[in-house]
């Protein structure tokens, strides 16, 4: 047996109601569409979402509106001048990071930014680091490893 010979059991599937073919069909004359008016028309009916001219839903709650990036991610974010509180020559790592409370859980990646002044020779591991922080903390000696 291949993919291609594969069928619905007998009985399972149906023909679709052939509507609008004449009287005797069962389905004639206005075929199931009612009598005039736009949803009666051939290409007729509302938009989505349409509410009749009352202001719709999806204007009424703006927050709702957009979408979400499911491909984002996100960052432990730590700025440069938080490093200061670490002594001369430490290797900080995300784990270190976390017992110093400077990051709150291990299960994002941490990105370290360049706001503010190292004054020490770090050796620091990260996931990313912006082109800042990199400067400063090679500026004061230390090194940048990715991790």
């Amino acid at each position: 047996m291949r993919l291609n010979e594969l069928k619905p059991a007998a009985g399972a599937t149906h023909l679709p109601h052939r509507v609008g073919r004449g009287d005797g069909s069962g389905h004639g004359t206005y075929s199931g569409r009612g009598q005039k008016g736009q949803k009666a028309r051939s290409g007729g009916g509302v938009r989505l979402g349409f509410e009749g001219g009352q202001l719709p839903l999806i204007k009424r709650l703006p927050r709702k509106r957009g979408f979400t990036n499911i491909f984002k991610v996100e960052f432990n974010v730590v700025n440069v001048n938080s490093l200061n509180v670490f002594p001369d020559g430490t290797e900080v790592t995300p784990d270190v990071m976390l017992k110093a409370g400077l990051i709150h859980s291990l299960s994002k990646p941490t990105k370290v930014l360049g706001y503010g002044d190292l004054e020490k020779r770090l050796t620091v591991e990260a996931a990313c680091f912006s082109a800042a922080a990199q400067q400063k903390i090679t500026a004061a000696q230390g090194t940048v490893r990715t991790a």
